[in-house]
């Protein structure tokens, strides 16, 4: 077989290679810059989130404005007053420095007769029955200063089990759901977002307040420059490549 002829016959082999080649360098580079992207979207939201959590505590009746505009409260610092229903409390499971247990959402009773659930903090596993933490079950008039939380509409991933409201656990947030499992009146108006309680401690330290997460991760550069990386060693491995093959005798 002739040099001319055995050029031509790997000739499609080549270019299938390139093809291969070229179509993951455009994969590669489209995932830097949704990384890229991310990146500007990620640190947008914690400029946003900074920008609010130290803001003045606002009203009830502020935030509930804001919702009602965009649909967005999330870690406006609000402060509501009114009476805990104990009784109602929710276990939402949770992890907290290290330590299984659960959050107690426990529904306040505003003046005005409406209720909204207050993520009062964290309590050990072994701590979920409220007969064991008496003290911090506190009664009466009481005002709370937190940060405001967006509901959910539906579970966030099928990853999540479902929640167990005949066992009062809870792994999302189902507002509703613990409303009705809460035993509040059928007719109750509830505010339409979640407030987590601040670091202000509870009688008999339970539960542990201010367990809201603020500190968000934010790995996007590193992701973009890994990926951008493969890319700039694909087109090296590429160029390599085409120049081997057009040397004669290649």
């Amino acid at each position: 077989m002739s040099g001319e002829a055995a050029t031509g016959n790997r000739r499609p082999a080549l270019w299938l290679v390139l093809a291969l080649g070229l179509g993951a360098l455009v994969v590669l580079i489209g995932l830097g810059t949704w990384q890229v992207q991310r990146l500007q979207w990620k640190e947008a939201l914690i400029s946003t989130i900074d920008e609010r959590i130290h803001s003045t505590p606002l009203p009830l009746a502020d935030v509930e404005r804001k919702f009602a505009e965009d649909g967005d409260v999330d870690y406006w610092p609000v402060t509501v007053t009114g009476e805990f229903r104990h009784e109602g409390e929710r276990h939402f499971f949770a992890t907290h420095d290290g330590q299984s247990g659960f959050y107690i959402y426990t529904p306040l009773r505003l003046e005005d007769g409406r209720f909204v659930f207050i993520n009062r903090g964290f309590v050990p596993y072994d701590r979920k029955d409220p007969a064991l933490r008496p003290e911090g079950q506190v009664t009466g008039t009481i005002t709370v200063t937190g940060l405001a939380r967006n509901p959910l509409a539906e579970k966030p991933s099928s990853l999540i089990p479902d929640n167990e409201p005949a066992k009062n656990i809870f792994y999302w947030k189902d507002r509703d759901a613990m409303a009705t499992s809460a035993g509040l009146p059928i007719e109750t108006s509830l505010v339409p977002f979640f407030i987590d309680a601040d670091k202000a401690a509870n009688p008999g330290g339970l539960p542990v307040g201010g367990v809201t997460l603020i500190e968000l991760p934010n790995s996007h550069l590193q992701y973009a420059v890994t990926w951008y990386g493969l890319a700039a060693a694909l087109a090296g491995v590429l160029g390599v490549f085409v120049w081997r093959s057009r040397r004669p005798g290649a």
